[in-house]
């Protein structure tokens, strides 16, 4: 086996200028082009088309996670502004409690022009949606390593109305959506604007928690998902709230110096039902020759987070009263011993604990790696933009079209098509479906 940690990441770069980056969404985010990778062969259509090439009976997962306004800026009684951006909560450690706060929430946060910030507590007035007004606090709450511990505090909102006095409760979510700027990647190199509240988030986004979207399902519109439940495929949601960390370079030589961010999931035991009885009807049915449904994944939030259960599985066969933060998923899982678990074993384990703990979501966390060498065990179906060079995901993506090969035959190909017939690349870019033999 492959050991991904003496990759070379120069051995994944291609050239990307500055002009094939996607600025802006097209003004249809379905009239994007979708290359089609199957049976090593190329063909190209638009995203529109998508459904007629899902089998009926098929399964696809999709990441329903929203991209929150996290960037505010604060601005000193000097006049310098400096920007506290919001990352993952910690008090509480749960999204949707920490968003339900009506009084003080602490994140982990970067910040930007953090040395007009000497000391004491920062402000900034908010003027919620429904009129009411608050000032809301931060001060820092210590420091880990490149971001800091940002704690919020707020006053109890003011009424709309002059001389009325104190009313009701304001959550952090409110705040948010009154005062935060939803943070586009750094390689737009441009200010967020308005339409992006819309156009950078997926038609089916639900759960709050992202600070970058997962940019595979930008391309969907209503008319897909209707299309396909009509010919018999089954949606399925689970989310993964996707970090700053997707968009950190690797910067060592080799693929062991990078240190790959973790991130929350969380997978509804409904879902987790569903694929088990799914990859079982797949295996009835290659075992009897008939045609195989495909199990597919929007996005690589998707895939990793899929991909994760079997190692979550396999934790709670070898230890059943595992707790949450026992069964995080780190980097070189996958590698590091041999894995012999059947796919249904690992999956009827995470519903065993499930029941056995009365929760009905598997919440834990992800760090794992995908990198040729990785041996995909749920998805057979890829859909995804194109990556970033040098990049995390362009070796996921490789992982899935070369398989154990580092010789990259099959990515650099699918990548030479799409720089050479005018695909646009990155989050606002076109789409690409590939198919397992």
């Amino acid at each position: 086996m492959i050991n991904p940690r003496d990759i070379q990441i120069s051995d994944y770069n291609y050239e990307l200028p500055d002009e094939r980056i996607a600025k802006y969404p097209l003004a249809q985010r379905n009239q994007s082009k979708l290359l089609i990778w199957r049976h090593g062969e190329i063909e190209e259509r638009h995203f529109c088309d998508m459904p007629e090439l899902i089998p009926a009976g098929s399964m696809i997962v999709f990441n329903n996670t929203k991209v929150i306004q996290a960037r505010m800026h604060f601005r000193k009684q000097t006049g310098g502004v400096v920007e506290v951006f919001c990352l993952e909560p910690e008090a509480p450690k749960d999204y949707q409690q920490n968003f339900a706060s009506e009084h003080e929430c602490t994140w982990t946060c970067l910040v930007g022009n953090s040395k007009k910030w000497k000391e004491g507590a920062l402000s900034l007035p908010v003027t919620l949606r429904d009129g009411r007004s608050t000032m809301l606090y931060c001060e820092r709450a210590g420091a880990l390593g490149a971001s800091q511990l940002i704690r919020f505090y707020w006053d109890a909102p003011q009424s709309a109305g002059a001389g009325e006095g104190q009313q009701g409760s304001v959550s952090f979510a409110q705040i948010l959506d009154a005062i935060g700027e939803l943070p586009i990647p750094p390689y737009l190199n441009r200010a967020t604007e308005e339409s992006d509240k819309e156009t950078y988030q997926t038609v089916y986004s639900r759960i709050q928690g992202s600070v970058a979207a997962p940019t595979a399902g930008l391309h969907y519109t209503e008319a897909e998902l209707a299309a396909l439940r009509e010919k018999g495929v089954s949606l399925q949601y689970l989310t993964l709230h996707v970090g700053a960390g997707t968009f950190k370079p690797v910067k060592s030589a080799t693929i062991e110096g990078h240190d790959m961010h973790t991130e929350f999931i969380s997978v509804p035991r409904s879902v987790i039902q569903a694929v088990l009885d799914f990859k079982k009807r797949q295996q009835e049915l290659r075992e009897s020759g008939a045609e195989v449904p495909r199990f597919v994944a929007t996005g690589t939030t998707s895939i990793r987070t899929l991909e994760s259960l079997y190692y979550i599985g396999e934790k709670l066969v070898a230890q059943p009263g595992a707790h949450a933060e026992d069964l995080v998923v780190h980097q070189w899982e996958p590698y590091d011993v041999e894995h012999t678990l059947p796919l249904t074993d690992a999956l009827q384990a995470i519903l065993d604990y499930l029941d056995a703990t009365g929760q009905p979501n598997l919440v834990t966390a992800t760090q794992i790696l995908i990198a040729p060498g990785f041996r995909y065990r749920l998805v057979d179906t890829v859909i995804t933009n194109f990556h970033m060079p040098q990049s995390t995901l362009l070796l996921l993506v490789s992982a899935f079209v070369d398989g154990e090969s580092l010789e990259g035959a099959n990515w650099h190909r699918i990548y030479r098509y799409a720089m050479e017939h005018d695909f646009r690349f990155l989050s606002y870019g076109d789409s690409s479906i590939l198919f397992a033999d």
